[in-house]
């Protein structure tokens, strides 16, 4: 059994945060890049009716999250962390994806122990429920609560939308590799002595 578990987020973590953007820029006519995305809000970065924007992304969610790109070398890191450590997903996914979603984790090779899709950005009370020794989030509120409720680190996955100020124990990363260095600074491998 191994020892330590990761909670994971994964649209924006996982995923590429500009993953929505091709979706929301062929749907409403924009040229949206990841820089003009200031807020974790979409809506707040070009000109749409909330309603009508939601009511889009519902009918889209599937296409959308079946067709995400992984960031840049999570395969290769999440695999060896997989050798040491659970992989738990928490994701404020809706569980009427579920299906598509471990679907696409399956084609993608991205190692999983376990997927849990809450509906909700609410994430504390799964990260404690499922006990969780460190957390991998975008989304910069997320990553404070769950540090300050728990007081695990975590790992907060750099983007222009949550480059607020962040407390001692949030971690703020650039890429899964610089996120690998931090957790082999954090959780050593401890060589059993025979």
């Amino acid at each position: 059994m191994r020892e330590f578990r990761f909670g994971i987020d994964i649209d924006g973590t996982v995923t590429c945060p500009t993953s929505l953007l091709p979706h929301i820029n062929k749907q409403f006519g924009c040229n949206l890049v990841l820089d003009d995305i200031k807020e974790y809000d979409l809506t707040k970065a070009f000109p749409v009716n909330e309603e009508e924007f939601y009511e889009w992304y519902r009918q889209a969610e599937t296409t959308i999250y079946e067709t995400s790109p992984t960031q840049e070398h999570a395969k290769m890191i999440l695999s060896e962390l997989q050798q040491r450590f659970e992989l738990f997903y928490i994701s404020a996914r809706g569980k009427n994806v579920l299906d598509c979603t471990v679907q696409w984790f399956e084609r993608e090779e991205i190692p999983y122990d376990h997927i849990e899709l809450i509906g909700s950005h609410e994430k504390i009370e799964s990260a404690r429920k499922f006990e969780v020794d460190a957390f991998f989030e975008d989304k910069h509120d997320n990553a404070v609560g769950i540090h300050e409720e728990l007081g695990i680190p975590v790992f907060l996955f750099d983007t222009p939308y949550n480059r607020e100020p962040i407390p001692e124990g949030v971690i703020r990363v650039t890429n899964w590799q610089e996120a690998n260095e931090w957790i082999n600074k954090l959780f050593p491998l401890i060589e059993s002595v025979k």
